[in-house]
């Protein structure tokens, strides 16, 4: 999307209407609004989504006014590819060049600047939801309105996929986008437990919170894969069976049952779908890891008190 196709007097506000809409509501203050220049782009990869905006030198500032009156309950990590910008929030401020990055919390007061030279900016912005978070809020306050170099290590991949991702991104199939969208993810906290210190200067929780979150995301992608077991995951991961199993100690459910009460789950969404009822309940149940159908009948009926064929009959989509 460009503003070049609003007329002249209306992009700003045309501009201020898109980034509330695609990132948070916030008010804005153009340095030149007659002769303001924008173009944005955004890629929604399913768990996260990746924007793209070039735009002409302003201010910006979301109050808690703003954020009543709408939070998406997000990190967003942008990283600046031209010109320069200024971030400020919960107390910390810092001044972010091409090639370098920065992290804000969008439940949270904070205010920028953009183009401080002059010249115009350029930002891709990753929008991160908190629950797909893999460190605690209370290492990532930390970071908050820090600058984040991107030139090497983890940084340098992080932000050349980023670019990758909203380059390419739009020739890929949905499926293709919700794997890239998790490899995004992924990144940004390896990025991120490396600007906190290497991951042997973390604490033994903080190390155990990022691995299981890791493990969560890795049991998500491959629920498909009947050879998905506690052991795979295990050795996908570099660890005993022991500590895998220490790792689910304190969790409401096993790593087992993890499994099978996710792949239950969509099992179970897909039976109510009408666009799937041409396929067959054993199908379904393969689709999604279950290779004996009487198994796979008796643990939907344990879990849902009904039989899948039931079920499908009388969802909503059915009546």
């Amino acid at each position: 999307m460009s503003a070049a196709e609003v007329s002249v007097s209306d992009r700003f506000d045309w501009f201020v209407d898109a980034v509330s809409s695609a990132l948070m509501p916030s008010t804005m203050i153009a340095e030149n609004p007659g002769g303001f220049y924008a173009e944005g782009g955004l890629l929604n990869t399913g768990p996260v989504q990746v924007s793209r905006f070039s735009y002409s030198p302003l201010r910006s500032r979301r109050t808690p006014r703003l954020i009543r009156r709408g939070d998406p309950e997000q990190y967003q990590l942008a990283l600046v590819t031209r010109g320069t910008a200024w971030f400020a929030q919960d107390h910390s401020e810092a001044e972010i060049r091409a090639g370098g990055m920065v992290l804000w919390d969008t439940s949270r007061p904070y205010e920028s600047a953009s183009g401080l030279d002059g010249r115009d900016v350029e930002a891709f912005v990753l929008q991160i939801p908190k629950e797909r978070m893999a460190l605690p809020s209370q290492q990532v306050d930390r970071l908050l309105a820090q600058r984040i170099p991107a030139g090497t290590g983890v940084g340098a991949i992080l932000s050349q996929f980023l670019v990758s991702l909203a380059d390419n991104g739009p020739d890929c199939r949905p499926q293709e986008l919700a794997g890239l969208g998790n490899m995004a993810v992924e990144l940004a906290a390896s990025c991120l437990t490396q600007q906190l210190g290497t991951v042997r200067e973390q604490p033994a929780e903080l190390r155990a919170h990022v691995l299981l979150r890791r493990i969560n995301t890795f049991i998500e992608h491959n629920l498909a894969d009947p050879e998905l077991t506690p052991r795979a995951i295990a050795d996908h991961h570099h660890i005993s069976l022991r500590t895998l199993y220490l790792l689910f100690q304190n969790q409401e459910e096993s790593v087992a049952a993890t499994i099978r009460r996710r792949r239950l789950e969509h099992c179970h969404a897909d039976l109510a779908n009408p666009r799937l009822r041409d396929q067959p309940v054993h199908a379904i149940a393969a689709r999604w890891g279950f290779t004996q159908p009487a198994a796979f009948s008796r643990a939907f009926r344990t879990t849902y008190c009904t039989t899948p064929t039931e079920h499908r009959h009388h969802s909503p989509a059915s009546q």
